[in-house]
């Protein structure tokens, strides 16, 4: 127990330095997260990621203690102070016609929560998880700029790159009402930088300026989740639980800077030299952003000690986004999870028999709502992926009971048509899950 324990402890301090230090730097490397608050993480652990994303109606995992910061009613069924923290690992391969493919690769540490008891029948949970993310940098080179000649000359490059991510820190409260309805709910503050660089440059006129745009948005905000969850019980090992979340609408605070200055390069290194003149400096310009409803709708059967499987139905009104009073143009998202975990024999003395075998598949219709760059219409990115994990228990020690949680998400996002970017993407989630007795009181004879 005391080497897991110091492990875990040292993890966690690893986790909250710098977890700190990244809340600002971009994690993704996709081109569609230049639009609305960029590429948005649901609250999801490894353990629910495995399983497809589903989590609006799981509490309990097979007896061991989960936090579900998707749902804030499955605190009121935790009954031992919970610890997780976790890692994430992303590649993704970008992919567009006439052009040549690119591959990405970016890890953090992912997040870190907490649960603890407040009563037999509620608990109290708070941690810091991601909310979106900021990451690309693409450029569009057009020959022959201004000439109408067949020679290349002139060609412009313009350049857009952008980074940055969104957090979540919550703290939140669930409770059991009677013995089958559980109710609970978080308050978040969201927080972090979003910025966004746009350059035009003409590399063949070594006697022209270009010119540079820096865009920089410094959010912070309340916001809050509220959450249900009705248990049937059909017998004292199977059960069925129907279950409601949702993230309600609230405004945001957002302070941007926006600067427009003039740079040149040196021919002979490439270098960026220092901007030569400020064109418009706008600094500290005030403006609210309006986030949407989301709501969660899920269902999961399970049997005690054995196996598990669920569903979720999510939606989020993004199509009202709007900042500054600006709607954002982006559509509304869907999204269907589905998948379950199998333990072959909690009880046995085979190790591999007591491990939680995960499986499950994600349909999403994202809210990334993109104008074709042939000028006709817009397209509204889709995404699937497929789903797989494992609960590798560790040895048991008095009240302490740990577990490892890794999981796996196979997927593609976007198309080739209409000239768009197609991802292949690979993430990976690595988790450690504590279920101990920290807080109990000790009686004497």
């Amino acid at each position: 127990m005391i080497k897991y324990t110091k492990f875990f402890i040292t993890f966690l301090l690893a986790v909250v330095v710098f977890e700190a230090r990244s809340q600002s730097t971009a994690t993704t490397s996709s081109p569609y997260s230049q639009y609305g608050l960029g590429d948005l993480t649901p609250l999801l652990l490894p353990q629910n990621i495995a399983m497809g994303g589903i989590g609006t109606a799981l509490n309990q995992i097979n007896g061991f203690n989960n936090i579900n910061p998707l749902n804030p009613a499955s605190y009121g069924a935790i009954r031992v102070t919970t610890i997780d923290a976790g890692l994430y690992n992303n590649t993704v391969f970008l992919s567009q016609t006439g052009q040549s493919s690119q591959r990405n690769e970016n890890f953090r540490l992912s997040h870190i929560t907490f649960a603890i008891p407040v009563s037999s029948k509620s608990a109290v949970s708070f941690g810091l998880m991601p909310y979106s993310e900021v990451g690309y940098n693409y450029r569009q080179t057009i020959k022959n700029f201004g000439t109408g000649s067949s020679v290349d000359t002139n060609a412009v490059n313009y350049l857009y790159s952008g980074e940055g991510a969104l957090s979540k820190a919550y703290i939140g409260y669930g409770f059991t009402v009677a013995r089958h309805l559980l109710l609970g709910v978080n308050m978040s503050y969201i927080f972090g930088d979003l910025k966004h660089y746009q350059s035009t440059e003409i590399p063949t006129l070594s006697s022209t300026l270009n010119s540079r745009i820096e865009q920089d948005n410094a959010v912070g905000g309340i916001n809050f989740d509220v959450g249900a969850q009705y248990v049937i019980d059909l017998s004292l090992t199977r059960h069925i639980i129907l279950a409601y979340s949702g993230s309600l609408k609230s405004q945001m605070n957002s302070q941007s800077s926006y600067i427009v200055s003039q740079y040149s390069i040196d021919a002979s290194t490439g270098v960026t030299n220092l901007p030569a003149d400020t064109i418009v400096d706008n600094q500290s310009t005030k403006a609210k952003i309006q986030l949407p409803q989301i709501n969660h709708f899920g269902i999961s059967y399970q049997k005690d000690q054995s196996f598990l499987v669920g569903a979720d139905y999510s939606t989020g009104h993004w199509a009202d986004l709007s900042i500054g009073g600006v709607n954002q143009g982006m559509a509304n998202s869907s999204t269907l999870n589905i998948g379950g975990q199998y333990t072959p024999n909690v009880n046995s003395f085979n190790y591999w028999s007591t491990v939680d075998y995960r499986l499950g598949a994600i349909f999403d219709q994202t809210y990334f709502n993109i104008a074709n760059p042939s000028g006709t219409g817009s397209t509204q990115i889709k995404s699937t992926a497929i789903t797989f994990g494992f609960g590798m228990p560790l040895r048991a020690a008095n009240t302490s009971f740990y577990k490892i949680n890794f999981s796996a998400e196979i997927g593609q996002r976007g198309t080739l048509n209409n000239g768009l970017v197609k991802e292949n993407y690979i993430n990976l989630h690595l988790g450690f899950t504590l279920n101990d007795k920290w807080f109990q009181r000790y009686k004497f004879d």
